[in-house]
């Protein structure tokens, strides 16, 4: 059994950094197990930003939960996409789950994770910038050039290559997607002129500092997709379940709420079931290589 992660931000960081060099070497396999009472419950983060980020913008969330669950809860990620699906799907390692929506679907599938609530906010979709002082203005200058990106498995790196194959460029031919840490690091190495475009969510994008966005234009807008799951481990039963769905509903309804979901940067939670994200089946079918 590992020990919950302390309260404060270092604390955090530092349960986050252990789980990505696997530090901790309790089985993950031996979490799901049961619902082991007393056991802290382990919330699994997509790696979408840096430990440091990922524990700055999610460690109120967890505190909240933590508090309405009345269990520890423990700050999770990996150093890497396909890592945190390795650890979803083989070590069975998470009870609750933070994934990108085509994540979400193969969890389900290969894992039995169900889905209980989402953000509730627009649709989401991934934007291809460049530079204003460059000279890619259209989506059919994106061919023949280096477009950053996201992980490789990351849904806006999937949606951006659908949209180049639709302007008629060949992603794995002459037009060449380059991957990079993250959305920001995406963005930056088009801003520095390390590539001639850059892929990335429209939410990462709305959070950098306007100065520097200005001097980049979007050149393309990828479809739209559902938003982001939260999603249980299949051995949660449902009481607790519940729990977990009702206390991020419930975050509007009070001050304290409003204020953790400002800090999010999102505007509420939503219900919802697995059915909104059957959509996602073509892209995990390119994750998995079949």
């Amino acid at each position: 059994m590992i020990a919950p992660c302390p309260s404060g931000r270092a604390a955090r960081i530092f349960c986050a950094v252990l789980s990505l060099g696997v530090i901790l070497q309790t089985s993950g396999a031996a979490f799901a197990a049961s619902e082991e009472p007393g056991r802290p419950l382990v919330f699994g983060f997509l790696p979408i930003v840096s430990p440091e980020k990922l524990v700055r913008r999610f460690e109120p969330l967890v505190d909240h939960l933590t508090e309405a669950l009345g269990v520890p809860i423990v700050l999770e990620t990996a150093p890497d996409y396909a890592e945190f699906l390795r650890r979803t799907h083989e070590e069975k390692r998470y009870d609750f789950l933070f994934t990108a929506p085509h994540f979400y679907y193969l969890a389900q599938r290969e894992a039995g994770y169900r889905v209980v609530a989402r953000v509730d906010g627009p649709l989401m979709m991934a934007v291809i910038v460049a530079r204003r002082d460059g000279g890619i203005a259209a989506p059919e200058d994106l061919c023949e050039r280096r477009i950053s990106t996201p992980d490789a498995l990351a849904l806006g790196t999937l949606l951006v290559r659908q949209r180049l194959v639709d302007a008629g460029c060949d992603p794995d031919g002459g037009t060449t997607l380059v991957a990079t840490p993250s959305h920001n690091a995406s963005f930056y190495s088009a801003y520095r002129g390390n590539s001639d475009a850059a892929g990335l969510m429209t939410t990462p994008l709305a959070r950098i500092d306007p100065k520097v966005a200005g001097e980049m234009r979007i050149v393309a807008e990828t479809q739209s997709t559902p938003n982001m799951p939260f999603s249980v481990a299949p051995w949660i039963g449902a009481p607790r379940a519940e729990a977990f769905a009702g206390a991020l509903v419930a975050l509007t309804a009070s001050k304290k709420g409003l204020a953790l979901l400002e800090h999010l940067a999102w505007p509420g939670f939503t219900r919802t079931g697995a059915e909104e994200y059957d959509v996602f089946e073509k892209f995990s079918r390119v994750v998995t290589g079949q």
